[in-house]
């Protein structure tokens, strides 16, 4: 009989690499979120350099002996999407990876027990029952790591209170309880080292946010914008949104609307409703299906409130999105040009971009003899044959190539055509700004995304121009050429299109 075997190792640092922020941040929040999801009213960290211990006691509803038992199965869980925003003790799991043991104590009526874990191997993490050390009094979950590294960030109490802060701002703020009342009836109260975490003093210009879904008389969201003088310190600018107290995103790109001065401006938006619309790693929210359906409707919701404040304020955006197209004009015709200059070099382009009468396509064949199996082939192929770098086989193969791509060039839209929109037969993009500066793996640009900070960065030192001429460089060169010319490409596409800028250039003062 055979065994089957799973490398523990290698799963826990999958686990880990699935969250997007440090390990140590993960382990901190995914242990608070399960404390959370227990009922605790009264959560105590205690971290202690000397003995290289972290301790986490809550008082929350605590454990059967046959659930801490499936506590230590890696992909055990007992929880309804919805009703919480832990997700199957990963907090505890990935402590493995940097934890010498675990020891877990919880107490249920009257089962008091207590574990005690470690990775012994990469396939090995055993576990086994011991005498409980007293952490919990009368109910509730004690957990304990002793961790590796002595110098470990959670070992410092500031560290710790940081991270809470940043990820469970809510909780720390009475504004949020008329929300969070019926998530945590009982309120919530969070110790480090013996003191209790208090709402922290911000005397900025605030403007608070309502949410009412289905015309209910109670907010479903609530939460505000908050406005300085001077540029806001990096954690706090852009509009966080959070769900049973806990913040999922962080940002201006996940609303889609941005202010004028977005360093300036800040805030946070509690929306308990989007627990159940949580990705897996509960770092998301789904994006489609039901659960997509609600997170979308909110998103617009807050879109709108967002919008009406910004207004208020007057911090809005001079250009709307037509003028940004006119902007963008220019540079669509200079890139058309150096596509058409570089079809006669670069066959493959030539069947995207070069069209006949009735909307046909056909691959231009170079000028002068030369061919491949009694047939004319493209000059560029023809110089590549005649500095002999590549078999003849290997030329007769890309000629037939490039026969395949003009037969199949008719289902095509040129790359002109789609700056302007998006490829023919294709769904049009719900986000009003996408463009390459999202899509880095595109292979033909639609849209300048003037909102990506990159794009904006480029506009203040104007030479936006030139990066959206390398963008479209950068996304072309994989269907032009083969890996080992893309540079080359590149080099010949910037080289041409700056030569149309020139002629343009000398064209306007011509006419003057």
């Amino acid at each position: 009989m055979g065994e089957t075997r799973v490398d523990l190792l290698h799963l826990l640092e999958d686990l880990r690499d699935a969250y997007p922020g440090a390990l140590e941040e993960t382990i901190l929040t995914e242990i608070l979120a399960n404390s959370l999801d227990s009922g605790a009213r009264r959560i105590q960290l205690a971290a202690d350099a000397a003995t290289a211990g972290l301790v986490v006691v809550d008082d929350g509803s605590g454990m059967r002996r046959r659930e801490l038992a499936r506590y230590h199965d890696i992909a055990s869980s007992a929880k309804t999407r919805g009703q919480g925003i832990g997700f199957a003790g990963v907090g505890i799991k990935l402590g493995l990876l940097v934890c010498e043991e675990v020891f877990t104590e919880t107490r249920r009526g009257k089962t008091h027990v207590a574990t005690r874990w470690h990775l012994a191997s990469r396939h090995r993490a055993p576990w086994k029952w011991i005498p409980p050390l007293g952490m919990v009094a009368e109910r509730g979950t004690a957990v304990r790591l002793r961790l590796r590294n002595p110098l470990s960030p959670l070992l410092d109490a500031g560290f710790v209170e940081a991270v809470l802060r940043r990820h469970y701002q809510p909780l720390f703020d009475p504004f949020f309880a008329p929300v969070l009342v019926p998530c945590y009836p009982r309120g919530v109260t969070v110790e480090v080292n013996g003191r209790a975490l208090e709402p922290e003093e911000v005397a900025l210009e605030t403007a608070p946010l309502e949410i009412r879904a289905a015309r209910k008389r109670k907010p479903s969201a609530l939460g505000y914008l908050m406005r300085a003088p001077e540029p806001l310190p990096e954690e706090r600018r852009g509009l966080a949104i959070s769900t049973l107290g806990k913040v999922i995103k962080h940002g201006w790109d996940w609303l889609g609307v941005t202010p004028a001065a977005p360093e300036r401006i800040g805030g946070l938006i509690e929306v308990p409703a989007l627990a159940e619309c949580l990705t897996l790693n509960k770092a998301d929210f789904v994006r489609v299906g039901p659960r997509g359906a609600t997170y979308l409707a909110y998103r617009k919701l807050l879109q709108e409130a967002v919008s009406r404040q910004l207004a208020a304020w007057g911090d809005v955006r001079d250009q709307t999105e037509e003028s940004r197209r006119r902007v963008a004009r220019p540079v669509e015709r200079d890139l058309e040009r150096v596509l058409h200059d570089l079809a006669d070099d670069f066959p493959l382009l030539a069947t995207l971009v070069q069209a006949r009468a009735g909307g046909q396509r056909r691959l231009p064949i170079g000028k002068g003899g030369g061919g491949v199996d009694g047939r004319a082939f493209p000059r560029g192929l023809r110089r590549v044959g005649e500095r002999g770098s590549r078999s003849r086989a290997r030329v007769r193969r890309r000629a037939a190539a490039c026969r395949g791509a003009a037969r199949a060039a008719s289902r095509r839209r040129s790359p002109a055509r789609c700056l302007r929109g998006a490829p023919a037969g294709a769904p049009r993009a719900q986000h009003p700004v996408r463009g390459a500066a999202e899509r880095p793996g595109a292979r033909t640009p639609r849209r300048v995304n003037a909102a990506h900070p990159a794009y904006r960065r480029a506009a203040a030192s104007r030479s936006d121009g030139y990066h959206i001429a390398l963008a479209a460089a950068l996304a072309l060169a994989p269907l032009a050429v083969e890996p080992a010319h893309e540079h080359a490409f590149v080099t010949a596409f910037l080289t041409r299109w700056g030569d149309a800028v020139a002629r343009d250039r000398s064209a306007v003062r011509s006419s003057r």
